[in-house]
């Protein structure tokens, strides 16, 4: 227990943790086929009034917009947008770039530590990772399950300071695209990924402690 405790495991264990979790987060809003299926799934295209070749249009503009490598300023191709809509999209790209700055510096801390463990043949740390990292999902799964309109209100309340995120589709129209399902899409595929890391470490965990007693066992 004392070794599965070390304050190296432990460091390395909430690291992975960020990573899973940014990483979950950027691979979802990059994930441009999820927004494709929904534009059917939802009939986006009766419920916004636009065709599908607007829709995705614009949408692949917003995308790349909100990438750490994507523009400074946002320009969408046909829709028009209002002063506070541009102001929200700046403080969501500030939200996008936090996850993709911290999922490229975890994913080198991530690969640092794994070496250094490795060496000293100590990997609790993906037991420490995998147990922490599902507690998160499981909780979020639950509050959306319960309620996901509160859910979506709340979070936006925690992170943004202001009520430009209530969107009024005479002004900003892309909000007619982005409907709530397709961000509980979102949350879900975020939750799913971020089990699956879980998943990962402990099957990894399990196979070295399988592969360490056979070689004792030898």
């Amino acid at each position: 227990m004392k070794k599965l405790l070390s304050p190296l495991n432990i460091i390395l264990a909430l690291v992975l943790v960020l990573f899973i979790i940014s990483a979950a987060v950027v691979i979802t809003l990059n994930f441009k086929p999820l927004n494709y299926i929904d534009i059917d799934f939802l009939d986006i295209p009766a419920y916004s009034g636009l065709s599908r070749e607007v829709i995705v249009e614009n949408y692949d503009v917003l995308i790349r917009y909100n990438s750490v490598f994507g523009p400074d300023t946002l320009h969408f191709p046909s829709l028009a947008m209002s002063e506070s809509g541009r102001i929200h999209f700046e403080e969501v790209k500030v939200v996008f770039n936090f996850f993709e700055i911290t999922f490229f510096v975890t994913a080198l801390l991530s690969a640092v530590g794994i070496f250094l463990q490795s060496r000293r043949r100590n990997r609790g740390y993906l037991l420490l990772a995998g147990i922490l990292t599902v507690a998160i999902p499981a909780v979020l799964a639950v509050l959306i399950a319960l309620n996901w309109q509160q859910v979506f209100v709340l979070f936006h309340k925690i992170v943004f300071n202001n009520d430009y995120w209530i969107f009024d589709p005479r002004t900003d129209p892309v909000i007619m695209i982005l409907p709530d399902a397709f961000f509980m899409h979102c949350a879900l595929m975020i939750i799913a990924l971020v089990i699956l890391g879980s998943a990962l470490c402990l099957i990894l965990y399990g196979i070295r402690r399988k592969k360490k007693g056979k070689h004792y066992a030898a």
